[in-house]
């Protein structure tokens, strides 16, 4: 078995540990992969997501474009999370985020034809998606929150406090982006920290 299909159904089993290894086997019939190279795209803006991509190895982040035609970053996808944007891809409607590759990625998919035939043969499986959406759910509401009820600063050192094996992985306007700050804000912030 590949790898990356190896480590992804251990996730799985990890979180749905009352899957037996005849339905992960059964599962894995219905998985695939891609390999994507820097700067490619596992979904653009306007497209229907086919795929659910559970990130093996690599970093992706999600954006969109505003009105003044600026790329806001919303999320950063590594080892371990899912490339998608979840209530398009359930919907199976046209994105309104772009999915880009920041480095070598590889992704083993799933099909949204393929993720109605696992809840219908599978039924473990329902459980892990239930959980995985979730999860998707959660971070999305940590995300609006942090806006509402947090500093610039709370955020900066959040977003290092969860994803430290991140920081070196994504560039400062990515990350400033994300954070919703310019960039000599950011630059003040890691002073002031850095003199505490």
């Amino acid at each position: 078995m590949e790898p990356a299909i190896e480590a992804f159904l251990n996730s799985v089993k990890k979180i749905c540990p009352k899957m037996t290894d005849d339905e992960l086997a059964l599962y894995a019939t219905k998985l695939t992969i891609e390999e994507f190279q820097k700067k490619d795209y596992f979904l653009q803006f306007g497209q229907v997501q086919k795929s659910i991509g559970f990130i093996a190895n690599g970093l992706v982040r999600s954006y969109f474009i505003d009105k003044d035609g600026d790329e806001i970053t919303v999320g950063f996808y590594a080892e371990g999370d899912y490339a998608t944007h979840y209530s398009a891809f359930i919907e199976q409607q046209p994105s309104k985020y772009y999915i880009q590759c920041l480095e070598p990625t590889v992704m083993v998919c799933l099909s949204h034809e393929n993720m109605q035939w696992v809840y219908d043969n599978i039924p473990n499986m329902e459980r892990y998606g239930r959980l995985i959406a979730g999860e998707i759910l959660k971070r999305q509401q940590e995300r609006i929150e942090s806006f509402i009820f947090q500093t610039a600063e709370e955020r900066y050192l959040d977003f290092i406090k969860h994803h430290s094996g991140m920081f070196n992985r994504i560039s400062i306007s990515h990350l400033c982006s994300f954070l919703g700050i310019e960039r000599q804000t950011l630059t003040r912030i890691r002073q002031k920290i850095a003199h505490q």
